[in-house]
């Protein structure tokens, strides 16, 4: 087995337990072989691509050719610095709208002046971090001896694709892509107190549960006030711009511009106006008001009291305690909805005088668009007379500017009364608040580099698959990521960490666009509950997209996480530990991918569904995956399995991570990709052990005197054979006579690194070429 592609290097073989087994060499020549793999576009976010070629035999005494990749990513920086100057900005803002909150009584005064102190050294602090990533220029990839220095807590550890290639007589061209990634988690914070799952549910009953004089939201109320108020700022200016196309429209005496111009005011203002009809500004105004010097402000009633009331009503109210927003009886509760009714008003009043211009000029019947508000509009509209020999745009120019106006006086009241609901989630225990919000983004930045350089992959490697297109857009993409964490000791923090940073992924869509220039690389724009990423292709690329996809629409990931514990802690853990963490993540995850798998078979259709179901039915599947969730087996690695395969079967993208992606991912990796050319590409069952060996192993060539072989050997020291449930995670090295030293990458052991160190101290080792940690 395994001989060495023809031109690359010398046939060198070594005799490994009594059975010859060939050596590869690294090759960084990219193959021709497929034009899938070549992408020349893929060089934009890959780079330093590390290549093993070997020759396997099939069951029928066939070959098949392998070429195995691991390439790492510059999106292992990219991403942290595009995320964090987003935050700062977002940071920005709320403190400038907390500044611009208005007079308030002393008690929530001093609130107001102590948040703002920390919120502007966490600004600091962040614009500090992006300085120094920006001065980074050395490695394209954060290696583990890294992962606790704080100027780089925001790039994933290790971020690499693992790729193989077959090439077989059964399956002439087949690719298989693996992202490793070590495990998202805030490692400079550390773990002492747990990780984010158990520190927010731990922050949000403390909060819900304090004494403490201030007005509780709920994390949804919370959530909804940041969405109103960036629907606010996004709506807002895209109003005004509709409003200016129209006036120049207008000028232009054009009515198919005057109409388009405003369908497109029209539908930007109705989603202004209804962004607004939510009880939670109402009660958010009526807390503001009580909260302005003179205002009388109750002590709120007891989490349990409020729990309960909020409980008994059905449907319950958009706040879990409403109780405690005091009520005033001078407020006039009414007057918001006066204040937002004028908007609509002054649309109508716009949409009907266009009717009327182009009812005069004789061009045709009105705009189709404007449908019943129209009509409703004539009635508010006839007060203004329109003469003949005066121009649209003195017409429209005085309306515009009332709905200006209008637009001013909601936003100005709904800003102020939603940043007082911020205000409150701040102004509980500060420290805390923002460190919590601190590891959050530190996690969720690495899984989003992740994400975005597999989303990227993904799209490159089945850009030409109608099938795979069309489940984008109507369905959505599925994330599985391949957990292998123990539940002992600081690594449950990592996994807590770990599960919400992917959990948070939900909160991300893609968006695909055509390059105008050679800057290919992708951007983010967006906020903490919710980011867009772009993805720019070329032109010729991009016209092969479906249209939904090229005009604009987002697509959605669908994260999932399933954890199982392989290593010797694991097995502390289970006899002597708790491994509820871990079976509570499988349960969640799998009812996630269950509902993904529903809408799949709901949205697809069945020509397209039947091509999954040819060799396993995918509910088969799900079936089995679930029994081995509940089954609750020790280091039952066949959940890891089922869930690769079915991400596979779904077109997904794959992840594989461990504390920091080198010897439990790698060992994992090399299972997974024997056991795919045996499952999938008939490899000759004599020679899974040795093909699984020769993947791990670190081939040493040149000097014409020596070679030497890095191997992994079973963590409990037993001759297990690979494929019985056993991840290898100890390393050794062989070295016979002075060699050079081209090191692959099946193993990233910092260890490794030292051991070649020293022979080379020693001039054993002559030259040290390529070495990837």
């Amino acid at each position: 087995m395994g001989e060495i592609e023809d031109g690359e290097a010398d046939h060198i073989t070594t005799d490994v337990q009594g059975q010859k087994c060939a050596l590869v060499c690294e090759c960084t020549a990219p193959e021709t072989v497929s034009r899938k793999d070549n992408l020349p576009f893929l060089n934009a976010v890959l780079k330093n691509p590390v290549c093993k070629l070997y020759r396997f035999p099939t069951s029928d005494n066939k070959w098949m050719r392998i070429r195995e990749q691991m390439s790492e990513s510059i999106l292992s920086f990219h991403i942290p610095k595009e995320l964090i100057s987003l935050q700062i900005k977002e940071d920005l803002c709320r403190n400038q709208e907390l500044k611009e909150l208005g007079e308030l009584s002393p008690h929530w005064d001093n609130l107001r002046k102590n948040v703002l102190t920390h919120c502007d050294q966490m600004v600091n602090m962040y614009q500090d971090i992006l300085t120094e990533l920006s001065k980074e220029t050395g490695s394209s990839f954060k290696s583990s001896s890294s992962k606790g220095e704080k100027t780089l807590e925001f790039v994933p550890i290790n971020l690499h694709l693992q790729r193989m290639h077959v090439h077989s007589p059964h399956l002439k061209d087949a690719l298989y892509d693996v992202i490793t990634v070590g495990a998202p988690a805030a490692h400079f914070q550390g773990f002492k107190n747990g990780g984010l799952r158990k520190l927010l549910h731990r922050f949000e009953t403390e909060r819900r549960n304090t004494g403490y004089q201030f007005i509780y939201y709920s994390p949804e109320n919370t959530a909804k006030a940041k969405e109103v108020l960036s629907n606010i700022n996004q709506l807002q200016p895209l109003i005004a711009t509709h409003a200016d196309l129209l006036l120049n429209s207008a000028s232009q005496h054009s009515p198919d511009s005057l109409k388009n111009s405003l369908k497109m005011l029209s539908e930007k203002t109705e989603l202004f106006v209804h962004a607004f009809k939510d009880q939670l500004v109402r009660s958010a105004l009526l807390a503001l008001y009580t909260a302005r010097p003179g205002g009388v402000l109750k002590k709120p009633p007891s989490p349990k009291n409020s729990t309960e009331e909020s409980s008994s009503q059905d449907p319950p109210p958009p706040m879990r305690r409403q109780d405690s927003i005091p009520h005033h009886s001078d407020y006039d509760e009414e007057e918001w909805d006066r204040v937002w009714a004028h908007v609509g008003k002054s649309l109508n009043c716009i949409i009907a005088m266009v009717d009327k211009l182009i009812e005069r000029d004789g061009s045709g019947e009105g705009d189709d668009g404007s449908g019943k508000d129209g009509e409703k509009g004539h009635s508010l509209g006839d007060s203004v007379i329109t003469h003949p020999q005066e121009d649209w745009y003195e017409q429209l120019y005085p309306l515009i500017l009332t709905l200006k106006d209008c637009m001013g006086e909601v936003v100005n009241r709904a800003k102020q009364s939603l940043t007082f609901v911020l205000l409150q989630e701040l102004a509980y225990s500060l420290p805390q608040c923002l460190m919590l919000t601190l590891r959050r983004d530190v996690v969720f930045s690495q899984a989003l580099a992740g994400l975005v350089c597999g989303f990227i992959i993904k799209l490159h490697t089945s850009l030409y698959d109608p099938g795979f297109l069309e489940q984008l857009h109507t369905v959505g993409l599925i994330v599985q990521y391949e957990g292998l964490l123990s539940t002992y000791s600081e690594e449950i923090g990592m996994l807590e960490d770990m599960a919400v940073g992917i959990s948070d992924l939900k909160k991300v869509a893609f968006k695909i666009t055509e390059a105008t220039s050679n800057d290919v690389l992708p951007v983010i724009t967006g906020r903490r509950e919710h980011y867009v990423v772009e993805v720019k292709l070329p032109g010729r690329m991009f016209e092969s997209l479906p249209l939904q996809i090229k005009e604009g629409q987002l697509l959605h990931v669908y994260p999932v996480l399933f954890n199982v514990g392989i290593n010797e802690q694991q097995t502390l853990a289970e006899r002597f530990g708790d491994v509820s963490l871990q079976e509570s993540i499988n349960q969640e995850n799998f009812e996630l991918l269950k509902e993904y798998y529903t809408v799949f078979m709901e949205k697809m259709p069945p020509d397209y569904i039947s091509h999954f179901q040819e060799q396993n039915d995918l509910k088969g599947l799900l079936e089995n995956l679930q029994q081995n969730i509940q089954a609750k087996k020790r280091k039952n690695v066949e959940i890891m399995w089922l869930a690769a395969t079915i991400c596979r079967k779904l077109n997904g993208i794959r992840f594989t991570c461990c504390k920091s992606a080198k010897d439990r991912t790698s060992m994992s990796v090399t299972l997974e990709q024997c056991s795919i050319l045996r499952d999938e590409h008939q490899l000759h069952k004599d020679f899974f052990i040795r093909a699984l060996d020769c993947m791990r192993s670190v081939m040493v060539l040149g000097g014409g005197r020596g070679f030497a072989e890095l191997f992994a050997l079973p963590s409990d020291g037993q001759s297990q054979p690979p494929d019985s449930g056993c991840f290898w995670n100890i390393t050794k090295l062989r070295i016979f006579g002075p060699c050079a030293v081209y090191h692959s990458g099946g193993s990233r052991d910092p260890e490794f690194l030292r051991t070649l160190q020293k022979f080379q101290d020693t001039h054993w080792i002559k030259e040290k070429k390529k070495l990837v940690f």
